[in-house]
């Protein structure tokens, strides 16, 4: 594994421990479908679906991690998500959700995870 694969399965780590504390139950983590790409984290947010894209940075880092997913992004987001409701037997009563989790990884101290829910 190369040093940014390794950052950033550390950042989806932190992430899945962020959203487990918020009281979501994380179903999956990189969940691969073929081609199409991969969800980061699946979870359940009560009765809602919740599609999680994680970003992870070095702090001094070009730019946020927030910043990092665009329209294209999110529309891949949402096609990934019809695919995983497909196979896992249909939209929940609450609907779908994606979210973003921004991981920055200061030089020193501790790392600043930064959660928004519903950014589509």
């Amino acid at each position: 594994m190369n040093a940014r694969n390794a950052l950033g399965r550390y950042g989806e780590t932190l992430a899945a421990r962020r959203l487990t504390e918020t009281g979501m139950t994380v179903l999956e983590r990189n969940w691969r479908c073929g081609r199409a790409g991969e969800i980061d984290i699946v979870a359940r947010d009560g009765d809602v679906l919740v599609v999680c894209e994680v970003k992870t940075r070095r702090d001094g880092a070009f730019e946020h991690p927030m910043a990092a997913v665009g329209p294209q992004k999110v529309q891949r987001l949402r096609d990934l998500a019809e695919r995983w409701i497909q196979r896992y037997g249909g939209a929940p009563p609450g609907g779908v959700r994606i979210d973003l989790v921004g991981v920055l990884l200061p030089r020193r101290g501790a790392p600043v995870v930064e959660h928004v829910r519903g950014v589509a």
